[in-house]
């Protein structure tokens, strides 16, 4: 058993990717094979610059013959009693609410944290709707004193007609008086 694993091993770490990935696919021996163990096949390639190259074909649990003695066989499990089984249903309840009280935590502080970036950015909005009315409220005080200062101006040069008017109204009286 040592020798297979220690031959697993030394094999393996001499075996490229490609030859492990093909000998997945063919799990039928091969015309060239030097020599098969209980669930691997070692077949020779062509010789290489570098001296002899050998593949390692491994064989899953399934291609072992019954006859053969398994030995990654899996250890027997016990018979659990039902009060274990009742235990381990009621541990696998805390963890699962344990679980979900981190979940619930986490969520809240997620709400939290949206509550608070929410109310900032409302903060913010308000700041600049303020800061835009007082803006918009100071624009329209100077279009009113710039429409009373115009209304004014007019008012004024009316005044200066009237008054125009009523000199040349007396000028023409004058004459009227003067030539007649």
């Amino acid at each position: 058993m040592t020798s297979t694993v220690s031959a697993y091993s030394d094999k393996i770490r001499e075996m490229s990717l490609v030859s492990l990935i093909c000998s997945c696919f063919h799990t039928h021996p091969h015309p060239n094979t030097l020599a098969q163990y209980e669930d691997m096949e070692v077949k020779a390639l062509n010789k290489r610059a570098s001296g002899q190259a050998f593949e390692v074909i491994l064989k899953s649990p399934t291609d072992l013959s019954p006859d053969r003695p398994q030995s990654l066989a899996l250890p027997q499990k016990k018979d659990v009693s039902l009060t274990e089984l009742k235990r381990r249903q009621e541990a696998a309840e805390e963890r699962r609410k344990s679980q979900e009280a981190k979940v619930l935590k986490q969520l809240e502080g997620k709400r939290e944290h949206e509550k608070k970036v929410i109310h900032k950015a409302q903060e913010g909005n308000n700041y600049f709707s303020k800061k835009t009315e007082e803006k918009l409220n100071h624009k329209m005080e100077i279009i009113k004193e710039n429409r009373n200062a115009q209304l004014n101006a007019l008012k004024q040069r009316l005044r200066e007609k009237e008054i125009h008017a009523a000199e040349v109204r007396r000028n023409k009286e004058m004459q009227a008086d003067l030539s007649g």
